[in-house]
């Protein structure tokens, strides 16, 4: 999924404080950094392919070096085998001192002691920040990262099929949305929706919509909570959506590729991300002019949908000799100047509704920034990544749903499993 929201950055377009154990003294908080604070230190961030652009980069380094008299050094990483790397930096005494890292791998870095907690820069300067985007960065209460740029799905359609369908507007409710369906099943030769069976992400939002997290604590662990009631609703919303699509029930949203599918022009509409729209205007150029987007619209007018939030966090490593100096990068890159410029050059959701206005322009993202607020992630716990490996148990249950199984009885045919790879040490 990260290295999807690289290639949607290309496509389209930390927080610190001293550590309470890190033996900082007074003198090295930096709350008085001026001109030459910090002169002949260096600081090295790790960023990833795709997410600062270089314009921000040389903004951001020169107001950087000028405010602190430091030297500022960016090394991009790539996303393949990024976990194990960060995670042997993390465990080295000279580590980067500020890192990208994935927001929902955010709390297994935590969890290794390998961050420096950051609750007095939270209090400086992320009051503001949107909550739904910043609880990615605190792990068991306390604040070990700092909320960067995120995305989220949205609609993407055709506009020449909901037209001939005699569609008027975009849908603002659940069941408008429905409606729209509907009439392009009965007044076009056109696919009313294309959503495979295993779009899970997609589920997740609409689990996060239903109120409802896909594990609970039982005990002293964690455990598989997709018996819940919520989450059967969430399930069988995503099943009647299902039925507007002729996607294969065993299948992902990239097999194949959905965008590449919705390119041949004779799809309703499909939910993916922004930058899947680029995806599908390289396949079929003519189609660009076709493309709309809208954000999934959810029970009443008033609320979104939910959606997962995939994003990144900026956090310092616990073994970083110069964390009152991340702590002088971090007030400029999240400034409201350079989490704008981020959010416009990139077309990003930024870490607070204020700042949204940057989007202006770019549709997709404009449909996304309303979701942002009701969106959320998997679970935020380090015992979580393990459900995910392949064969992701989450999948099969969706599949089983699909096909007939209640959710009930899906969710007893992989129970077992999910619990066992929740119970993984880590």
């Amino acid at each position: 999924m990260k290295r999807k929201l690289a290639a949607a950055i290309v496509i389209a377009g930390m927080m610190v404080s001293v550590s309470a154990c890190g033996g900082d003294d007074d003198k090295d908080t930096g709350k008085n950094a001026g001109p030459d604070s910090f002169k002949g230190q260096t600081l090295t961030v790790w960023t990833m392919d795709g997410s600062a652009p270089p314009q921000w980069s040389k903004d951001v380094q020169a107001a950087f070096e000028k405010k602190t008299g430091a030297k500022l050094k960016f090394e991009i990483q790539k996303w393949d085998g990024i976990q194990q790397k960060i995670t042997t930096a993390l465990s080295e005494s000279s580590p980067p001192d500020v890192i990208e890292v994935g927001n929902t791998q955010t709390p297994a870095y935590a969890a290794t002691g390998g961050l420096a907690e950051l609750g007095d820069l939270k209090q400086e300067i992320g009051s503001d920040w949107t909550p739904s985007v910043s609880q990615s960065s605190v792990y068991e209460g306390k604040q070990y990262a700092a909320p960067w740029y995120f995305a989220n799905r949205v609609v993407i359609y055709n506009k020449k099929i909901w037209a001939k369908a005699g569609i008027k507007d975009t849908p603002k409710t659940r069941d408008e949305f429905f409606k729209d369906l509907d009439a392009i099943g009965k007044k076009t030769d056109a696919e009313p929706l294309y959503l495979p069976g295993q779009n899970w992400y997609f589920f997740d939002g609409l689990t996060i919509g239903q109120g409802a997290d896909l594990v609970k604590k039982q005990g002293d662990k964690y455990v598989s909570n997709l018996g819940d009631p919520k989450v059967s609703a969430a399930m069988e919303l995503y099943k009647k959506y299902a039925g507007y699509s002729k996607a294969p029930k065993d299948k992902d949203e990239a097999t194949p590729q959905q965008a590449t599918v919705f390119a041949k022009g004779k799809t309703g509409a499909f939910i993916g991300m922004g930058w899947e729209a680029g995806t599908a205007i390289q396949a079929n150029k003519s189609i660009e002019k076709d493309l709309g987007y809208f954000t999934i619209p959810g029970e009443s007018a008033d609320k979104p949908e939910g959606v997962f939030l995939g994003g990144s966090n900026l956090a310092v490593a616990q073994g970083s000799k110069n964390q009152a100096l991340a702590k002088e990068f971090l007030k400029i890159a999240l400034s409201d100047q350079y989490e704008g410029q981020l959010a416009k050059l990139n077309g990003v959701i930024p870490n607070k509704e204020s700042l949204e206005s940057n989007l202006k322009g770019n549709g997709a993202a404009e449909a996304a920034a309303p979701g942002a607020a009701a969106g959320g992630t998997t679970p935020l716990i380090p015992e979580w990544a393990a459900v995910e490996n392949t064969p992701n148990p989450i999948k099969s249950y969706m599949t089983a749903v699909l096909n007939g199984k209640s959710p009930a009885a899906a969710a007893k045919q992989v129970e077992a499993e999910i619990n066992k790879r929740l119970a993984q040490q880590n």
